[in-house]
């Protein structure tokens, strides 16, 4: 019943329609009308003027047509930069876009899937339990547009977030806590041609933190990483300052205080050791999220899957999504995959296969409720 021709037009119009982070309003109010025409009942909350956002997170609803418990869909609506002008082409079966830009399936292909599926239900007055849809700004950099959803809009207890990379069929189950780290090294300034010694190099303070410290794949669980390095103006000045921006995430809280706690003291280690200082805020940017595998939400997805004719398998991420701020708030999520490929890049892409399948299971998601 999936219209594939319908379903790939709305998802090529939806990624034309410019949404960056902060910038969403032009396409939720498209979005908005769209729903609406669908018979929907749609509430834009104040989220954006917390956050500088031209736009709030939708919330919307249909009403039921046979009882049953009220299942939740979830999608964001902002994209990465450069996300501006896409222009999408197909080519052997698969959407990328010119070349010039992301491609912008993160996420409005799981938005276009969902709509995909509520159309069917419309013009096949398909009978169904009450849905709900959330449709955040903001998730981009923070999940920020999730952290301040006005939850008690809300009245379902489970979700399925459309908003990972995998194949059709894969429900990751487990996802990581992240601690952001924003580390300012001060050091003292002094002529370097003159007079070095009078000097405490900020970036020697950092280099001597970074190379003592444990990076990038810690363990099956951990990560962390070292984003950004910004300081120094002149070459003949003892740099006196550097920012620096880290991250860490896990599966494990405990082992996410571990690993924190590890880049912490190389920092403080470090200035101690040059003579000079660090200003260190470590903020717990998400918790973590775990579904157990024999839980009834699972088996919802996996039946789904096997009713469409794609295989199911459980896993966990690495990467953070709403999925993990719905959990935190009470509301039991999996996140499914729904094809995005090469994400936050100019190579990304869609198989329009993809498109199709992750439609078909938010379908029958609904058949099933």
């Amino acid at each position: 019943m999936i219209k594939k021709q319908r379903l790939v037009e709305s998802f090529m119009e939806y990624v034309q329609i410019d949404s960056e982070t902060k910038n969403e309003k032009e396409f939720a109010d498209f979005i908005e009308n769209k729903l609406k025409v669908l018979g929907l009942e749609v509430y834009r909350d104040n989220a954006g003027e917390k956050l500088g956002s031209n736009s709030g997170n939708i919330i919307a609803k249909l009403k039921e047509t046979r009882s049953g418990e009220p299942v939740l869909f979830s999608c964001h609506m902002d994209t990465v930069s450069p996300g501006k002008g896409i222009k999408p082409i197909i080519k052997d079966n698969i959407i990328y876009s010119d070349g010039t830009t992301i491609l912008g399936g993160d996420d409005k292909a799981g938005i276009a899937a969902i709509v995909e599926a509520l159309t069917v239900i419309k013009e096949n007055d398909l009978t169904h339990g009450p849905i709900e849809l959330v449709f955040t700004i903001f998730e981009e950099g923070g999940l920020f547009g999730a952290k301040n959803l006005e939850y008690n809009k809300i009245s379902s207890k489970r979700a399925f977030v459309l908003d990972s990379g995998g194949d059709v069929g894969q429900i990751v189950i487990k996802g990581p806590a992240q601690d952001k780290i924003d580390v300012k090294v001060i050091g003292k300034p002094a002529h370097a041609g003159v007079c070095p010694e009078e000097g405490v190099s900020a970036i020697q303070i950092a280099s001597e933190a970074i190379s003592n410290m444990k990076l990038l794949r810690i363990d099956e669980e951990t990560t962390a990483n070292i984003g950004t390095i910004n300081g120094g103006k002149v070459t003949n000045i003892v740099c006196p300052e550097i920012i620096i921006n880290a991250e860490a995430r896990s599966l494990s809280s405990e082992k996410l205080d571990v690993q924190t706690a590890h880049m912490v003291q190389c920092f403080e280690n470090a200035a101690k050791s040059f003579g000079g200082k660090v200003e260190i805020k470590t903020t717990r940017a998400y918790g973590p999220f775990v579904v157990a595998e024999e839980d009834e939400i699972v088996d919802h997805a996996k039946m789904a899957c096997k009713n469409i004719g794609v295989k199911s398998f459980t896993a966990a991420t690495g990467g953070g999504s709403d999925t993990n701020i719905l959990n935190g708030n009470g509301i039991k999520a999996i996140n499914l995959g729904i094809g995005e490929r090469k994400a936050h890049t100019l190579e990304e892409h869609m198989k329009i296969e993809d498109l199709v399948n992750a439609s078909k299971l938010v379908l029958e998601i609904i058949k099933l409720a």
